[in-house]
């Protein structure tokens, strides 16, 4: 069985839709949904810089636009619908077309809504979000309770990431949990999943009232708990509370140990889950799509998912 997955923010760099923007209408795919959104996305996605994209209402549609490209390169070459799938964060929103339950177009516009109600959110108070890498889970919550840190991401694999003020996030970098190897600032722009990000929800609340979801056509499952969720309208409705609450992507690696996952592909721009997953997950296989040079190694981890006694006999 294989999962497709889908990056939150920080995943992005300068320059990492290019390739894709080349393949067979991509561009004019891209223009639609710009268009749509009243945001330039091939020029973020090729020209800008990594400041531009760390923007949180450039950054969002951005990610998503990616994986959307991604995952249709990938469909269009292999023709598969993968057993399950999830996104880590604004990732969700991805995973969420993946299933059905949202149009790309719809998908697009929802999340330009939440990146720029996050990004107004964000500038009330100067907040920041860090990966703590090793260390105990439990020792490390309560560390980070201690200085008044929300654990806005529990990521499995000995990492859990802190949001706050900035101002305890520099206190964090100066007495790190015990067992902690390393603190590392992300890439974001703003305390995400926590309480922070409240007027946000108010406002994406409003946005998804108008939405008609479909029930998902293939087993999606939720950061909020690592449940699968079986109606478009449970799915929205996580969606918009999950802004302001902690991501749990180690419960949703764990349902992926109870559905027999035995492949995973992350869409672009992959690497993040795929990292986590190596180390959560032995045994299953893993594949980043990166760029387009990655779908030869996606088509064969495809078929070998969909048949693997034919993959195990040609091994």
């Amino acid at each position: 069985m294989l999962v497709l997955v889908a990056p939150g923010q920080g995943a992005q760099t300068p320059g990492f839709l290019t390739e894709w923007l080349e393949l067979p209408g991509a561009a004019d795919r891209v223009a639609a949904w710009s268009d749509a959104i009243g945001l330039d996305l091939a020029h973020y996605g090729t020209k800008a810089d990594a400041d531009e994209i760390r923007d949180t209402a450039v950054a969002q549609p951005l990610l998503v636009a990616a994986g959307l490209l991604s995952a249709t390169a990938l469909g269009d070459i292999t023709g598969f619908a993968p057993g399950a799938v999830a996104g880590h964060s604004v990732g969700e929103i991805t995973a969420a077309a993946f299933a059905g339950v949202l149009d790309d177009t719809t998908a697009l516009r929802l999340v330009r809504t939440r990146g720029l109600a996050m990004a107004e959110a964000a500038a009330v108070t100067e907040t920041g979000m860090s990966a703590l890498l090793g260390g105990d889970p439990e020792v490390s919550v309560a560390h980070l309770e201690k200085l008044g840190l929300t654990p806005a991401n529990v990521n499995g694999a000995g990492q859990i990431v802190a949001a706050g003020t900035m101002e305890q996030l520099a206190a964090l970098s100066e007495d790190k949990p015990e067992g902690v190897r390393k603190v590392v600032p992300l890439k974001v722009a703003g305390a995400f999943h926590t309480h922070h990000m409240a007027p946000a929800v108010e406002t994406l609340s409003k946005a998804a009232a108008e939405l008609t979801p479909a029930d998902p056509a293939l087993p999606y499952i939720s950061n909020k708990d690592g449940r699968t969720v079986s109606t478009g309208a449970e799915v929205l409705d996580r969606l918009v509370g999950q802004v302001a609450n902690p991501v749990r992507w180690d419960l949703c690696m764990e349902t992926f140990k109870e559905l027999g996952v035995t492949a995973l592909i992350e869409v672009c721009p992959g690497g993040t889950l795929t990292g986590l997953a190596k180390r959560a997950l032995p045994g299953v296989k893993t594949l980043a799509l990166k760029s387009p040079a990655d779908l030869d190694a996606a088509r064969e981890l495809v078929a070998a998912a969909s048949d693997p006694a034919a993959a195990a006999a040609d091994a």
